[in-house]
């Protein structure tokens, strides 16, 4: 799930501190690099990107790419996943742009969760959210009613994954790159070697050179 960068439209908060052009120089960084790092792990991936008359293709040449549909972000997660069962009914992961440093543990840690018998998997965003849900099939009830970005949008989920009765299995948490102090994380996930980023590695060092962020 990612949203196509133009400035004005994608990472609001950090743009207040390094400008909308950057921001969305940042967030084009995270697509490619996320698009290089998940092929490299031999996923299967597919976009689903915002908003719907954007040029995302451009992003992301030869993957296969749909528009989100619906009012609010349950209603697109419920729209993409309900394509992505359509073309496969394999086990789904279902990411956001603003994760490029999604541990490859946890994805497969997910996928092994799944073939394991649980039917959903959440990865704990220290924001209260989630930075990854992975499904055995569709299940639209997860994301009917959830007041998005706010800080109760995992508890909501889980306690509707349990109402279902659905078995649930939690990944490590990890951040969501949103704010200033996230790209202080990121920085030392990079800095430490434990992620290979390189476009948005490059953004980060114009950043540092120019004194912001």
């Amino acid at each position: 799930m990612a949203k196509y960068p133009v400035p004005g439209g994608v990472k609001t908060r950090l743009a207040r501190v390094v400008g909308a052009a950057a921001a969305a120089e940042l967030s084009a960084a995270f697509v490619g690099d996320l698009a290089e790092r998940l092929q490299e792990l031999g996923c299967s991936v597919a976009w689903a990107f915002w908003p719907p008359d954007a040029p995302f293709e451009r992003l992301v040449p030869g993957a296969p790419c749909v528009a989100q549909q619906g009012e609010d972000l349950g209603a697109r997660l419920t729209a993409a996943v309900a394509w992505a069962f359509d073309r496969s009914q394999r086990p789904l992961a279902i990411l956001g742009a603003d994760v490029p440093h999604v541990p490859a543990a946890g994805l497969r840690e997910a996928e092994a969760a799944l073939a394991g018998g649980a039917e959903v998997v959440l990865g704990p965003a220290h924001d209260g959210g989630y930075y990854l849900v992975a499904l055995r099939a569709p299940q639209p009830g997860l994301f009917a009613g959830v007041a998005w970005g706010g800080a109760d949008v995992l508890a909501a989920t889980l306690a509707r994954a349990r109402a279902a009765g659905l078995r649930v299995h939690l990944l490590p948490p990890t951040f969501d790159v949103d704010a200033p102090a996230d790209l202080t994380a990121l920085r030392r996930l990079l800095a430490d070697g434990v992620v290979t980023l390189p476009r948005t590695a490059a953004v980060l060092a114009r950043f540092e050179r120019a004194g912001v962020a």
